[in-house]
């Protein structure tokens, strides 16, 4: 420590020195040089030179990947394209969707003149299916055209309209309602299968498809729901009052509809309905048309209380 005086005879404080201070200041060699700048220098060069190869290797790989990429995308698409063509075709075979579309081209002025026709059939005239370049017109264009919107819908609201007439009464529950629904389908299943046997064995050539006899068969449920909703508004006797009128209804309809199917040969040569061959094949339209009624009666009648 320094001590020095003034003039006016007072100490001053001591001037402190710190060990290895330097007088020179911050300019000053140091005793010890800090090395990680040229540490870390090395190292980052270091890396760059490792990332240089390999960033060029990814670049390769990328140009080599993507045409192989591509060549997979190609492949796989072809693939799906195959197996949908596979698909539909076998489909088609036993589903025969492009046919289906025909059955479901239908509009609002159809369905109206349809469920007038099904419900008074009795002044409707002229019976034939219109045909362009011997293909059938699509049923929005002739109402004589047989479709499948109708009877599909027609299922549906019977189902619906005998749950709620089963919950009316206090009976509903999901299984019976369940039970309802398989046992109108199943009926209607073995109804279309007891048809196609019996035109087997009369050896009948018509052009009566599976799919004509499933919607023909399907009509019925528009008299079965007329019959429900008018007991479910005034009970038994407007049962029974609008299911006779809609059974007698769906009996005209199937008689005129179905004898110009079945005795197309006879119709298209002339001929008077004579001969047992022709004779089986009126009692046999006769037959079909007489069902209806008591499938609309059997598969409604415990539905009313």
């Amino acid at each position: 420590m320094d001590y020095t005086a003034d003039q006016s005879g007072f100490r001053q404080q001591p001037t402190m020195r710190l060990r290895n201070y330097s007088a020179e200041g911050p300019d000053a060699s140091q005793l010890f040089e800090d090395t990680s700048g040229v540490g870390s220098a090395s190292q980052s060069g270091l890396r760059n030179q490792q990332a240089g190869p390999q960033s060029s290797g990814f670049a390769g790989q990328s140009l080599l990947s993507e045409p192989m990429s591509n060549l997979a995308m190609a492949y796989g698409s072809s693939l799906a394209s195959q197996g949908r063509e596979m698909v539909d075709k076998n489909l088609d075979r036993f589903i025969p969707i492009s046919k289906l579309k025909y059955y479901f081209a239908v509009d609002t002025v159809y369905v109206g003149r349809k469920l007038g026709l099904l419900v008074f059939p009795y002044m409707h005239e002229n019976w034939e299916v219109s045909y362009q370049q011997d293909t059938p017109v699509a049923p929005r264009f002739d109402v004589n055209a047989p479709d499948l919107y109708i009877p599909a819908m027609g299922f549906i609201t019977y189902v619906l309209v005998a749950g709620l007439a089963l919950g009316t009464q206090n009976r509903f529950s999901p299984e019976l309602l369940g039970v309802q629904a398989s046992s109108a389908l199943v009926w209607l299943i073995m109804e279309v299968l007891a048809v196609l046997l019996s035109l087997y064995l009369v050896t009948v050539n018509t052009d009566l498809t599976t799919i004509d006899l499933l919607a023909f068969s399907g009509y019925k449920y528009v008299g079965m729901i007329v019959g429900v909703v008018a007991g479910l508004l005034f009970g038994r006797p407007g049962y029974y009052l609008s299911l006779l009128w809609c059974c007698a209804a769906i009996f005209v309809f199937m008689i005129r509809t179905l004898r110009l199917k079945l005795l197309s040969e006879a119709v298209a040569e002339g001929k008077l309905v004579r001969g047992a061959r022709n004779q089986l094949r009126m009692y046999l339209t006769m037959s079909i048309a007489a069902a209806q009624p008591v499938f609309m009666y059997w598969l409604t009648y415990h539905l009313i209380r």
